[in-house]
């Protein structure tokens, strides 16, 4: 059991809030896979996993540009897109993938499998709490996800609802108010310090889920000792056992 259950009053929680890419499924294995695939299609001269990485690095920059009004406000597969091309450029590889290639490799980010804890975890805490997930990821993205990967959630909720993103406080308590709930009713569950932090400064209880290979095999994933939180642990189903589910 975490070191942080001991001293954590989560009585009045209701509902259970989830970041979805890196915390629920993994994104990095997942993406790599894909990009592998299509850009076996022309044989294009690309390494799977530093392009999944390098461009998942452009994420938070965009995501703060917007924040700070420098840039208007566009979905995430918008996002992915305008990060692709640029990317693409860089490693000098744009008149291997054409429009229809550059298009499905942004959908890989709808087909992303889970954590082998999650869909038991999810099940578990659903019997005591309303789970939703809580994702910067667009509505019809996180539906695609959702439903191919077999994860029952009770409600999806996006930052796209919201004209927003997270760790932007006003997501948090969007997301909140949407439910009829107080923010100190709902526990946020992310394995970003970031997204933990934002939840945090919005009133809401957090709960840091370790998952060390979430970047990949060859970066350092955030950790709980990184930020403040309620609680730390390792998986789904031992958040369940620690809140009796």
């Amino acid at each position: 059991m975490s070191a942080y259950a001991a001293n954590a009053d989560l009585s009045g929680v209701s509902v259970i809030a989830l970041d979805i890419f890196g915390t629920t499924v993994d994104w990095h294995t997942s993406v790599a896979e894909q990009v592998a695939q299509i850009a076996g299609r022309t044989n294009a001269k690309v390494s799977p996993g530093r392009f999944t990485d390098e461009w998942r690095d452009r994420y938070l920059p965009a995501l703060d540009a917007i924040s700070s009004g420098d840039q208007p406000w566009r979905n995430l597969d918008a996002l992915h897109r305008e990060a692709l091309d640029d990317l693409l450029e860089v490693h000098g590889v744009g008149d291997d993938f054409d429009d229809t290639a550059r298009r499905d490799l942004v959908l890989a980010w709808h087909h992303l499998a889970p954590w082998p804890d999650v869909v038991d975890g999810l099940a578990r805490l659903r019997r005591r709490f309303t789970v939703v997930t809580l994702s910067n990821g667009g509505l019809a993205l996180l539906v695609r996800l959702l439903k191919g990967a077999d994860l029952p959630f009770d409600c999806v909720l996006s930052a796209e609802m919201f004209q927003s993103y997270k760790p932007q406080e006003h997501v948090y308590r969007a997301a909140a108010d949407l439910l009829a709930v107080r923010p100190e009713q709902m526990l946020m569950v992310a394995a970003h310090t970031w997204d933990i932090d934002g939840a945090r400064r919005a009133g809401l209880r957090t709960a840091f889920l370790e998952r060390p290979k979430e970047k990949g095999p060859d970066r350092t994933a955030d950790r709980a000792a990184d930020t403040t939180c309620d609680l730390a642990v390792s998986s789904l189903t031992e958040l369940a056992d620690i809140l009796s589910c």
